[in-house]
């Protein structure tokens, strides 16, 4: 789903580059929270599986490339804030190293993946979460819904920015078509992919998945002279 330089014009590539920036800058002041909680390890580890995961790309038609997002999974294993920070990060490394994704569209592809996946994703699996019974193991089809979506979702939003900017010799209806169309497909992929890594996490380290902590019980400890202490699940990590 890389946006690649001269698909948008400049005004629209201008503007969502300071959507970007913009995005950015409070996701730094919003996640220093999620990153207390889990520790930036979790973070890096995620930044990485998605930078690789992202690099496996195929045509889908219009000019056009897929391939799996990560957004909602991020979100769901780090939170939204550290999640926009995740997927700037692996754009930005992929734009400038690994010229996937035009320099110009960076400001596109951050606000399409970065945010609009992110965002997306988690709210739809904190919306699935609540009417779940609350126990981690309702994380699982959560965050795989979540990717379901959040795909989809991301290829719509770059259709949108087309309709306003597009600058490629491409038919809206035809680009369309083949955006949606197909990331209706690969987000099944995205779910099954999101569900199989936060399940392994779920199943080992519950306290440490961003949306799970608050259904993990608190840990009562008592020492050898009866007194009893109370280990709460949403105390951050190393604490």
């Amino acid at each position: 789903m890389h946006i690649p330089d001269g698909f948008l014009d400049a005004p629209t590539s201008i503007g969502t580059g300071l959507l970007a920036v913009g995005a950015t800058a409070l996701a730094l002041r919003q996640a220093r929270r999620e990153l207390g909680e889990t520790g930036p390890v979790l973070a890096g580890l995620v930044a990485c599986f998605i930078f690789a995961v992202q690099m496996v790309n195929f045509p889908v038609g219009a000019g056009t490339s897929g391939h799996l997002l990560g957004g909602a999974l991020a979100a769901v294993l780090v939170g939204p804030w550290t999640g926009v920070l995740v997927m700037t990060t692996v754009l930005l490394v992929q734009g400038l190293v690994f010229a996937d994704g035009g320099l110009t569209a960076l400001g596109a592809n951050i606000t399409d993946m970065g945010i609009v996946g992110v965002l997306v994703g988690y709210l739809v699996a904190r919306g699935v979460l609540a009417v779940l019974p609350r126990r981690p193991a309702s994380v699982v089809p959560a965050a795989a819904l979540g990717g379901l979506v959040s795909v989809p979702a991301a290829a719509l939003a770059f259709t949108a920015m087309y309709a306003v900017g597009g600058a490629a010799p491409i038919p809206l209806g035809s680009l369309a078509a083949a955006m949606i169309g197909w990331h209706l497909v690969i987000g099944i992929g995205e779910a099954v992919i999101t569900a199989a890594v936060v399940s392994a996490v779920v199943a080992s380290r519950p306290d440490l998945v961003h949306v799970a902590r608050h259904l993990v019980p608190d840990l009562e400890l008592v020492d050898a002279d009866g007194r009893r202490t109370t280990v709460r699940a949403d105390a951050p990590a190393g604490r």
